[in-house]
């Protein structure tokens, strides 16, 4: 990055060496202390240490660090076991015990709802763990460098690092991650997704030219929730950790309570999971959906449940225009949240139950004030980790209409 840029953005042309006791844990995984009136946001810490940081960059308000020394460690911290952690970005929690993982995550999001949502209190349950916080991502894209090996960019850069196996991917794409390594020459990405439950795998872009036994560059893929099995074309959002979606599947039942006079309405619905899931426990499902590659799978997957109608569109632009009124409320939006208009319209459509399954807890905490501003009682929400050694956070917040 030019120097000049670096200097309009805080970045330091010479990074700055502190002691700090580490005192909490932000969002986005960095653990926070204070340099006199400057708080300070340190990569690789645990809360409850005293570190020596890098600090790289620096604000009015704020400074970005990283962790070079522990002085004191705390009981939590546990050595990384991936050669690559702390060069590749894709996980941030490595060093912190699992258990402990699962308390910040919790600790997180009470923050973000009392922070950004203002809820004075905060019911949030324990987090729901990985029963094995390892191999569990279903989808990897890596990056090709020059010579044709493949791999992942380092953090913070565009420099590439070659990899010989991710220890958070599933087994079957640390496979083909051995079998492609050094053929992806000319490549920008390649793209693997397993089918955990099913077995299937799919490579993008096909490169069964450049080696016959990789997996064929299917189209699509399937796999399986609950023994229900589900098509997912390459461009589609599927859950990335398999086992974590069935219990998350699960928990949405039980906080939903499906009945079977009820009309469900599922938006968001990507390629159709929570529709084909629940079609058996209620009335009818509207579902909603705005990809087309998401829709067209989801008219596979829903093929055989006649009383699910499934609309392809913008939530915030078919709501409004809705004419029935559900009884029960399942959103899962990105990582973004809600549509304003979409919050809107379901104060107005006023369903009894409503189960929000969010995947940021800061834009989480933002809607669901408006939600309970708008007429709903937050019951509670309940952390699941589909991201172990991650700082990401999925959670399934539980609200009812006020009687």
């Amino acid at each position: 990055m030019p120097r000049n840029r670096r200097r309009k953005h805080g970045y330091l042309d010479e990074p700055e060496r502190a002691t700090l006791t580490l005192t909490d844990m932000a969002y986005e995984g960095h653990a926070i202390g204070r340099l006199d009136d400057l708080v300070v946001f340190a990569e690789y810490g645990v809360p409850g240490e005293e570190v020596v940081v890098e600090i790289y960059r620096k604000t009015p308000g704020f400074a970005s660090a990283r962790v070079v020394e522990v002085l004191q460690a705390s009981p939590d911290r546990v050595e990384a076991p991936c050669q690559y952690y702390g060069l590749c970005g894709g996980c941030h929690w490595q060093h912190i015990s699992y258990e402990r993982q699962l308390q910040l995550k919790r600790h997180v999001v009470q923050e973000q709802l009392r922070r950004i949502g203002k809820f004075e209190s905060q019911p949030v349950n324990e987090t729901v763990g990985a029963q094995d916080p390892w191999g569990y991502r279903n989808h990897l894209r890596l990056s090709a460098g020059r010579l044709g090996d493949i791999g992942f960019m380092r953090r913070g850069s565009h420099r590439f690092l070659q990899i010989d196996k991710c220890l958070i991917a599933d087994p079957k794409i640390n496979d083909a991650i051995a079998l492609l390594q050094g053929k992806g020459a000319g490549l920008h990405q390649v793209e693997l997704r397993a089918g955990v439950n099913t077995g299937d795998l799919i490579v993008q872009p096909d490169m069964t030219d450049r080696e016959p036994l990789a997996p064929p560059g299917s189209k699509v893929y399937r796999d399986a929730l609950l023994g229900r099995e589900f098509q997912i074309s390459a461009p589609s959002f599927f859950q990335s950790n398999t086992r974590q979606a069935e219990r998350l599947a699960d928990l949405v039942r039980e906080k939903l309570d499906p009945q079977p006079d009820e009309l469900l309405l599922d938006a968001y619905a990507g390629v159709g999971t929570f529709a084909a899931l629940f079609a058996a426990d209620v009335r009818a499902v509207i579902s909603i959906e705005e990809s087309p590659a998401a829709v067209a799978d989801a008219a596979v997957n829903l093929a055989d449940l006649p009383n699910v109608r499934f609309i392809e569109g913008k939530v915030e632009a078919v709501l409004p225009d809705l004419r029935e009124k559900p009884d029960a409320v399942i959103l899962d939006p990105s990582r973004v949240g809600c549509h304003p208009g979409v919050l809107d319209a379901i104060v107005r459509l006023a369903p009894r139950k409503l189960v929000y399954v969010s995947c940021d807890p800061s834009t989480l905490a933002r809607d669901l004030r408006l939600l309970v501003d708008g007429g709903f009682d937050l019951l509670d929400v309940t952390p699941l980790d589909m991201f172990p050694q991650t700082y990401h956070i999925e959670c399934v917040a539980n609200l009812r209409l006020k009687t």
